[in-house]
């Protein structure tokens, strides 16, 4: 017997699976379904003004990528507040990775099998999310929103320009010192989350031997925002660490209502907060930085404690990724970690080559707590203004002085 407090929800399907199409059309009372197997054929369907509550996607489509179509989408106004669910047909830590980068694009991604019911009221959720707390959202951010100043922006290329030129003598011998010492590039680039989470190339002087970053799982015990609990001892890592998906919160409620937002961790599913809530249990910290770090050349340990390793960063600030004062741009491996409404506000404010929490930083030794660091990011994302800028700057230079590289 159809339920009588819920009412069907339009819904756009794109996509050709059999058997889930079956589902959603075995549940009349749950959805009214509109479905097409192609992008082309549904985006007529959105030409034509027919009303579309949610629309649902598959994330391989012939000749075209469900989280691609999805951009392609929110490019029409009139679903910029219109849910937006990708569903796929296997596992795929890939496809989780892009999913999180397409925040913003995407709502949710969920696996098959998956009940109706799910699909049905995680809509009415997102609906509840775009028509209340979005605008909430939308308020404040129109207070903290970053939008680069024409003086500021000026003044960026000026200084950005005007550097590179004076010290392009400096830029040919370090190139030449890294290039004899070790091979593999000059520059290393690496993807960073910068503001409004936009992704950008990020550009530095290699420091490190080739192939580092495949090392830092065998040195995460000597990272320095380790918490330190349980005696000293270490903790499990998260890859040894078995979560418990089964929040007490989401238990009291009826089934298929969660307390906060749906996430999957290796394919399985677990809600927001008690996921946060357990991850303050280990040791992998959001930010990593290792003391006497075994992997750092010689030129790479003079590069760093001198900050010379920052100086490509300038091209960043020229392209307009960047400023010259900021908030540091995180890797996309720490900024997944920052999903709370708490330190999410971070990503508010500009991103910079030096900023607060640098200067803070090194001034304390280079001793610093990882929640010392996210209040600092928010303070800066909350306050900044440009002579506030000007001002660190000024604190920057002898900041440098000091021996720890941050």
């Amino acid at each position: 017997m159809e339920n009588p407090t819920r009412s069907p929800l339009q819904v756009l399907y794109v996509g050709s699976n059999e058997n889930f199409i079956a589902d959603l059309r075995a549940n009349t009372e749950l959805f009214a379904l509109t479905q097409f197997d192609n992008g082309l054929k549904a985006n007529s369907y959105i030409k034509s003004d027919e009303d579309i509550d949610a629309i649902v996607c598959e994330a391989f489509m012939y000749g075209m990528n469900g989280i691609e179509y999805a951009g392609i989408l929110r490019g029409n106004k009139r679903l910029l507040k219109t849910p937006i669910i990708l569903l796929a047909f296997e596992k795929d830590d890939d496809l989780l990775k892009k999913s999180f980068a397409a925040k913003g694009i995407i709502d949710d991604l969920y696996f098959y099998p998956v009940k109706p019911i799910d699909i049905y009221n995680r809509i009415r959720s997102l609906q509840q999310y775009y028509s209340e707390i979005l605008d909430q959202k939308v308020k404040k951010k129109k207070k903290y929103e970053y939008k680069i100043p024409l003086m500021k922006r000026g003044f960026d290329i000026l200084v950005s320009a005007s550097v590179l030129l004076m010290i392009s003598p400096i830029l040919l011998i370090v190139s030449l010192a890294i290039r004899l010492e070790s091979k593999g590039p000059i520059v290393y680039k690496s993807k960073r989350v910068g503001t409004g989470y936009k992704i950008f190339d990020f550009l530095k002087f290699r420091s490190m031997y080739t192939g580092a970053d495949a090392k830092l799982a065998e040195l995460k015990h000597l990272n320095q925002y380790s918490d330190g609990k349980n005696g000293g001892k270490e903790k499990k890592a998260e890859k040894d660490y078995e979560l418990d998906f089964n929040c007490p919160e989401c238990a009291k409620l009826p089934e298929g209502e969660h307390c906060s937002p749906i996430l999957y961790i290796k394919g399985h599913k677990i809600c927001e907060n008690w996921y946060i809530k357990q991850k303050k249990e280990l040791t992998d910290s959001t930010f990593i930085k290792i003391s006497n770090d075994p992997r750092i050349t010689k030129v790479g340990n003079f590069i760093r404690n001198t900050s010379i390793d920052e100086l490509p960063q300038l091209f960043n600030v020229l392209k307009g990724d960047m400023s010259i004062v900021g908030n540091r741009p995180l890797p996309l491996y720490e900024a997944e970690l920052l999903t709370s409404d708490d330190w999410s506000l971070r990503f508010m404010g500009p991103a910079g080559i030096t900023g607060l929490w640098q200067v803070e930083l090194r001034g304390k030794k280079g001793v610093m707590s990882e929640e010392e660091r996210k209040m600092l990011d928010n303070q800066y994302a909350n306050n900044y203004s440009f002579w506030g800028d000007i001002k660190l700057i000024l604190r920057t230079i002898p900041a440098l002085l000091q021996k720890d590289n941050v």
